[in-house]
């Protein structure tokens, strides 16, 4: 059965400061496991999510938020993590970009923030949700580290892999971040991509791991093992649904 509308969302005042209104609360009616649509209040796709069998501890689980590249398509951003979800308990959401890339690469926030903020309302009204990452690959990278830093009240961590740039408008809060690049990157070259990104976000007081790895516009086994183990090393705390 398809995720529908959620019973409690306000619309952002205006998606083009990128600012997301949803927030994690004790869910509802309980949420389903697996692989299933996400639908609109039209019945459209909006994105696909994975939830695990729920932890056997009674702990909440890490929402993990993936975006893909230009292009790409919400199964290729759940493929970023898909591998590891039922180990780790990560559950996934990964939507459909409403044009071939995400809107701030287009020339600013706007129907994706709408768009991700109904999609996270859903989720927390449906499974206990402890923390929040936002992770993606190439253009899907550089929106979620602007939409990370600019919510970070919300969003504790941030997974990039291969990003061109940041742009929030504002920053909020203080998400822990972790970035990979291929040096051998054709098409967001690493020179002025991520080895310019990471010292001014270092400079800015930004908790970052960095890494790089011999290769081009790609995610290495390697990389997505590490980037798994930084993101899963601070477990959420048992029984914290928000």
């Amino acid at each position: 059965m398809s995720d529908s509308a959620p019973s409690r969302w306000d619309p952002a005042p205006s998606p083009r400061d990128g600012r997301l209104t949803a927030r994690r609360h004790p869910p509802g009616t309980p949420g389903r496991t697996g692989l299933a649509p996400m639908t609109g209040p039209d019945g459209a796709r909006l994105a696909l999510r994975y939830a695990p069998e729920p932890p056997t501890d009674g702990s909440a689980y890490r929402l993990v938020l993936l975006l893909h590249g230009a292009g790409g398509s919400a199964r290729q951003g759940l493929d970023l993590l898909l591998p590891v979800a039922d180990a780790q308990r990560l559950l996934l959401v990964a939507p459909d970009s409403s044009a071939a890339s995400w809107d701030l690469i287009a020339g600013g926030f706007g129907a994706d923030v709408g768009r991700i903020d109904l999609l996270l309302a859903t989720v927390f009204d449906t499974y206990p949700v402890a923390d929040v990452t936002v992770g993606g690959f190439s253009d899907g990278a550089s929106y979620a580290l602007s939409l990370g830093l600019t919510n970070g009240d919300l969003i504790d961590s941030v997974l990039a892999f291969s990003p061109g740039f940041a742009a929030p408008p504002a920053t909020h809060g203080r998400p822990r971040i972790f970035i990979s690049h291929g040096v051998d990157d054709r098409v967001l070259p690493i020179d002025v991509c991520s080895r310019r990104l990471v010292p001014h976000l270092h400079d800015l007081g930004y908790d970052v791991t960095y890494e790089e790895f011999p290769g081009g516009h790609d995610i290495p086994a390697v990389i997505r093992e590490s980037a798994t183990a930084w993101l899963t090393a601070r477990p959420p705390p048992a029984g914290d649904h928000g």
